[in-house]
């Protein structure tokens, strides 16, 4: 016996019969948790190089910020607020561009300060990176966040002791005891010049190189195996120190010893030289203000505009008198969300209670039963009956017909009852009629067509003679039908059909 084949199933067969199971949810780790996350957005007008420097800022704050966040124009920094305590986000950068100025916004969510800088240059990382000698990329090394290194942040004034707070807590803590140097493959340096009062940011990829080997056994120690394509002997490699360019000469301030194992060739208690490759992107910016709230708060500190301070108290009494007019305005609202509640509420009250009363009791069941017995128990022959016994004689006929008319009294019928005391009509069966009408025309046919067959009907020879007999008498009793001895023959008017062949 040979096996039958089955027919493969189809895609939406196999959909079908999937089993659906629900989605494993794994708790992030703590320490992800409480790491500073980020959301980088733009606003305002349009420009192809502001969203590409958008997207560069996203990749140096690499791994905890949205790097893939869709933003619309319909958008607005609320919906991101609400979005920030789910995602676990503490900072908000906003880039915005006017018809004048481009301006970086970095917020605390979810309650401020808010921090504004003017952007005065920037630079593109793609650019950076062809600009360089020597470009290097390593896309592992965004997998773990970049060091912070500040410059120059310890002058007098407290918008300079915020502003380096707030840029040491957009990125993660580092514990000295714990930390792997492996793990440290950037940093983003932030270098504060306080004659121009400006900020350079600059972002670089770290590499370590051991010293005191030989170029050759350096390249093949620290990279992947050359090219020895030109060598007879790989020991002519190790030789040759020509190989490696001026731009990787080392520097002695760089050469560091390593307290840990980085990689290969860069082992502990070892001297190495480490190395900066600048990946972009650049940006020189200067504080403009600081803010109280979330973008609309009391400015704490402005760098161009300076009040007194009644001045400044009187701004205070008047952003207190608005937010008291806010609270006011959000409560009369409330209440009037109430009342509306509250007046439906009463309203579905009451039509459910005009609804119960319109229903029909047993008692309001009983005396409509009374009235209809009261009904059919009046009749004309009674009344009739009662006037011969009382006067000795008989009414007159329109006696009784008028007071049934008009003057009879009604019967009582509960309110709210949907009940009528006319006789209702008799229904009539129409598809019956129908069906008779149907049956009677098909007899007729079935009459005719019978009688054409065996000559009893119209058309037959003895009705046609019947037929003949009754039209003699309108036309005076001469026979004008054709029989055996044939009728009278015509004469003029007509064509005789004669055949010359046949005679």
């Amino acid at each position: 016996m040979k096996k039958k084949s089955r027919k493969p199933l189809s895609k939406a067969q196999k959909q079908r019969n999937r089993v659906k199971v629900a989605a494993p949810i794994e708790e992030e780790p703590t320490a992800i948790k409480n790491a500073p996350h980020t959301f980088v957005i733009r606003r305002g007008e349009r420009c192809s190089s502001v969203s590409k420097l958008s997207r560069d800022f996203r990749r140096m704050m690499e791994p905890f910020t949205a790097a893939h966040l869709r933003e619309r124009r319909i958008n607005k920094v609320k919906d991101f607020v609400h979005l920030s305590s789910y995602f676990h986000v503490s900072h908000m950068c906003i880039l915005s561009l006017s018809t004048e100025t481009l301006s970086l916004k970095v917020i605390r969510m979810p309650k401020g300060p808010t921090l504004t800088f003017r952007v005065h240059q920037y630079t593109l990382a793609k650019d950076v990176i062809n600009n360089a000698r020597k470009q290097f990329v390593d896309e592992d090394s965004f997998k773990t966040a970049p060091l912070v290194i500040l410059n120059n942040f310890s002058g007098e004034g407290k918008h300079l002791k915020l502003m380096a707070t707030t840029f040491q807590n957009m990125f993660p803590s580092i514990n000295l005891s714990t930390v792997k140097l492996s793990s440290l493959k950037r940093c983003v340096l932030l270098s504060y010049n306080p004659v121009s009062k400006l900020v350079d940011l600059r972002h670089y990829t770290i590499t370590a190189v051991p010293i005191n080997l030989n170029r050759g056994v350096k390249k093949i120690v620290t990279r992947n195996i050359p090219d020895l394509g030109r060598f007879e002997d790989i020991a002519d490699f190790v030789e040759k120190g020509h190989l490696l360019s001026e731009s990787e000469v080392d520097d002695e301030e760089s050469h560091v010893v390593l307290p840990q194992t980085l990689n290969r060739g860069n082992l502990e208690d070892n001297k190495s030289s480490l190395r900066l490759h600048e990946i972009g992107p650049r940006i020189t910016m200067r504080l403009m203000k600081i803010e109280d709230d979330l973008l609309t708060g009391e400015v704490l500190y402005h760098d161009s505009i300076e009040k007194s301070a009644i001045e400044v108290e009187a701004m205070r009494k008047k952003r207190a008198q608005q937010r008291k007019l806010k609270e006011m305005r959000k409560q009369k609202q409330a209440d009037n969300i109430k009342k509306k509640e509250n007046k439906k509420e009463d309203h579905r009250a009451k039509t459910s209670a005009q609804e119960k009363s319109n229903q029909i009791n047993e008692t309001d069941k009983l005396l409509l039963k009374d009235a209809e017995e009261a009904v059919g128990d009046v009749s004309d022959e009674d009344d009739r009956e009662y006037y011969r016994d009382a006067i000795g004689a008989n009414p007159d006929d329109e006696l009784f017909d008028s007071a049934h008319k008009g003057a009879r009294k009604r019967p009582f019928i509960p309110k709210g009852s949907n009940y009528s005391l006319k006789p209702k009509k008799p229904r009539t069966d129409n598809r019956k009629q129908y069906d008779d009408d149907d049956d009677d025309r098909h007899e007729s046919k079935n009459r005719k067509g019978s009688g054409g067959k065996n000559g009893k009907g119209k058309f037959g020879r003895k009705g046609m003679r019947d037929e003949l007999k009754g039209k003699s008498i309108y036309n005076g009793g001469k026979h004008t039908g054709r029989g055996k001895s044939g009728g009278p023959k015509k004469t003029g008017g007509g064509k005789k059909f004669s055949s010359s062949k046949r005679k």
